[in-house]
């Protein structure tokens, strides 16, 4: 099973990023997927694109951003948008490599799920990669059946897929306070 719980060798501070954090994020997000290079079949995820800042600055204003911050350094960040069915989807979630395994990812998505409140999240993921569906698992995350999947996260997987990712590997999660084994 995956470790979520792991005493850090830093401090961190998860706290609401600013427009000027963002500016960090396309570099965050491109050392957290180095860790991809350890897959022979997904290694290209760490040459694929990022998002912009530019969007993650639009989430400040639709949504949730955090960033993980060591002192001053932000070294990791999530960012999540409310959707119009009132359900906020996380759109992205990277820890740089360096800060990675240090439990720096669920200190993010477990400060997420208290801003949510009662708010339940969505994401779309990597089925068997250990750092990815299994680590939202332990974080109280369900796979949605592929039948009970809403128009807007088919609309999500589908766009994944015309971007290259393949979609057969992905599976979209739910996380609801009273689906939460924390709560």
């Amino acid at each position: 099973m995956f470790l979520v719980e792991r005493e850090l060798p830093v401090t961190i501070d998860i706290r609401s990023a600013t427009m000027a954090d963002t500016l960090s994020f396309p570099e965050i997000e491109r050392s957290s997927g180095e860790s991809f290079r350890t897959l022979p079949d997904l290694a290209w995820i760490a040459d694929d694109d990022v998002m912009s800042a530019e969007a993650h600055q639009r989430y400040l204003a639709t949504g949730i951003v955090l960033g993980a911050f060591d002192e001053e350094r932000c070294v990791g960040f999530i960012s999540a948008e409310r959707c119009d069915d009132g359900v906020f989807h996380v759109w992205q979630m990277a820890v740089a490599l360096s800060y990675q395994r240090q439990g720096i990812g669920a200190q993010l998505m477990r400060r997420l799920q208290e801003l949510a409140g009662e708010q339940p999240l969505t994401l779309t993921t990597f089925r068997e990669v250990v750092w990815n569906a299994p680590f939202y698992a332990a974080l109280g995350f369900e796979v949605i059946a592929e039948e009970a999947l809403s128009a807007r996260l088919r609309e999500v997987l589908a766009d994944e897929g015309a971007h290259g990712i393949p979609v057969e590997r992905r599976v979209a999660m739910r996380w609801a306070r009273q689906l939460s084994r924390d709560s």
